[in-house]
């Protein structure tokens, strides 16, 4: 075979069942969020994920850019210089901890985003969608026979007894049943995976009929597992409509003036769902009673606020939370929304929103200059829309913390790999051609 024929064919290959096993281990592994304590100081957060994502990016060495490594070295060096420039130098060995948590989660994201890109769509979705169905079925199996105790049991050994839920009896009152946790460590992770893999797979699917499939999976959510979290699945649909359906044509003003109605309408529905599905725990809201709530918007929004005032240059510093403890309590003490009965045993649990955690940990001038910069890096990857990619990481920000870990860093680095299939795949199959990889692979290494 001539090396010309070889290069072809490794430009032509589509991902291997080792690539689709691995990609499968990364959602797991994010699904889970099980740590593993590297050192004292230091854990490996979604591990699974870390073990994957290695291996990844290794099998995909050949097609690692140094355009791609400038923009993430570049990035990095900004962060560790937000770092630095933070005040109070005595706090710096915990944001270098904090920075090396974060260079973990990008660079395996990293590696997900290489073996993404190489995928065919038909591929990505099955794995998305057997995802989804397996949380549906095991939340039926979990609610309805003895697979609980085995799921509480297993909750148990794999994670710390101070992060494990056990408000089953709020659940009672405010759904009328106990939440399926389905081997996770709270309900709301289990919304979470199934809300971020349903809206990629509704980016990837090749179906002609995904739309109403997708809303059928959003039904059937908020039957089996119902928590407020699934009602970014509707929101999700926003950015999609508006950013990258369409495909040659989804820059037009006609379609995008659609678009934009449909939204509009689709953000009504959002709401009357809302209010129609979760009315308990929108009195409980309203009386401010909700801690949940307020832990992972009203609250770190307040405190986002408050680092503009104080510390709008560099914020608090990457896991920044002991540095600022005390500006947190006042401005927890001095909100209406928030009752002195509910403890607090550690402020990192009460900022729970990724979106907002980022202008906390770098201040107004610094998050605007980490965004420009991540924005550069995601154009640098490729990316047709960073305006999607960001709407997708706001979204489900409102339902996530830990800005650190790979689970934040995976949201936006999906997003751009989803949104590269998506809008590279319908302009090939409007054209006529036939799937190729969105850029050339690296010539295979001869033997000497």
């Amino acid at each position: 075979m001539t090396l010309a024929a070889t290069r072809l064919q490794a430009v032509d290959r589509r991902l291997t069942g080792v690539d689709l096993a691995l990609i499968a281990l990364f959602l797991l592994g994010l699904y889970l969020g099980v740590s593993l304590q590297i050192t004292s100081k230091i854990p490996l957060t979604c591990a699974p994920s870390g073990f994957a994502g290695l291996i990844l990016l290794w099998r995909r060495r050949d097609d690692i850019q140094p355009r791609h490594l400038a923009g993430l070295l570049g990035v990095i060096v900004l962060y560790l210089a937000s770092i630095v420039i933070a005040s109070d130098l005595a706090f710096l060995s915990k944001r270098f901890t904090g920075l090396l948590q974060l260079t973990y989660g990008m660079v395996i994201s990293y590696g997900l985003f290489l073996t993404l890109i190489r995928g065919e769509r038909r591929q990505i979705a099955w794995i998305l969608l057997g995802f989804c169905l397996a949380i549906i079925v095991g939340c039926i199996l979990e609610s309805h026979t003895g697979l609980r105790a085995i799921s509480d049991r297993v909750r148990d050994r794999l994670y710390d007894a101070g992060t494990v839920y056990d408000a089953d009896l709020r659940d009672q009152l405010l759904y009328g049943r106990i939440r399926p946790k389905l081997f996770t460590s709270e309900p709301s992770a289990v919304t979470f995976a199934y809300t971020h893999y349903c809206a990629v797979w509704l980016i990837v699917s090749p179906w002609r009929w995904k739309l109403p499939i997708y809303l059928c999976l959003v039904g059937l959510a908020f039957v089996v597992l119902p928590g407020p979290t699934l009602v970014l699945m509707l929101l999700l649909m926003i950015p999609y409509l508006i950013f990258l359906s369409g495909g040659a044509n989804r820059r037009s003003p006609t379609r995008i003036v659609g678009a934009i109605a449909l939204s509009v309408l689709l953000l009504g529905v959002t709401v009357a769902v809302g209010q129609s599905l979760f009315a308990a725990r929108l009195n409980e809201l309203a009386r401010g009673e909700d801690a949940s709530f307020f832990y992972r918007f009203t609250g770190p929004m307040l405190v986002a606020f408050d680092m503009f005032r104080h510390h709008p240059w560099a914020g608090a510093g990457l896991t920044g939370e002991p540095f600022i403890a005390d500006n947190v309590m006042n401005v927890y003490m001095n909100s209406p929304s928030f009752q002195a009965a509910w403890k607090i045993t550690r402020i990192g649990d009460v900022l729970t929103n990724y979106f907002w955690l980022h202008w906390i940990y770098l201040g107004l001038v610094g998050g605007v200059i980490m965004f420009v910069a991540l924005s550069v890096w995601l154009r640098m990857l490729g990316v047709p829309s960073v305006l999607y990619c960001w709407a997708v990481w706001l979204i489900l920000g409102q339902a996530s913390g830990s800005y650190v870990g790979p689970k934040t860093w995976a949201v936006l680095l999906i997003a751009a790999a989803t949104s590269i299939l998506n809008v590279g795949a319908i302009q090939r199959e409007s054209a006529g051609q036939p799937w190729r990889p969105p850029f050339p692979r690296a010539a295979p290494r001869l033997a000497a």
